[in-house]
C-alpha cells in the first residue's frame, strides 16, 4: 500500500525541510509570497489550509510531489 499523506504529515515535512535548509517561518513566508500566520497553521497539519498555497510552500521548499491516479484508471485509459 502507497503512503497516505495528511495534512499533519505534510506539515512535519515542510518544517523539516525548513529546518533542514536553515530557514525560519518568517523566511518560508517571504519567500513563498505567504503569510506567517499560514506557515505556522500548516507546520501544525492545519487541514483547512488552502492547496495553492500549500502546492506554492512546497515548490519553493524544492518538494516533490507526485499524483498517481489508480490502477483501473490507468488501465481504463489505455484501452481507450
Amino acid at each position: 500500500m502507497k503512503d497516505k499523506h495528511t495534512s499533519k504529515s505534510i506539515g512535519q515535512l515542510v518544517r523539516k525541510t525548513r529546518k533542514a535548509l536553515g530557514a525560519t517561518q518568517k523566511d518560508l513566508a517571504l519567500t513563498s509570497g505567504s503569510g506567517l500566520r499560514f506557515i505556522i497553521d500548516l507546520e501544525q497539519g492545519k487541514p483547512t489550509c488552502q492547496l495553492e498555497k500549500v502546492i506554492t510552500v512546497l515548490n519553493t521548499l524544492g518538494i516533490r510531489m507526485t499524483l498517481t491516479p489508480p490502477d483501473t484508471v490507468i488501465s481504463q485509459n489505455r484501452n481507450a
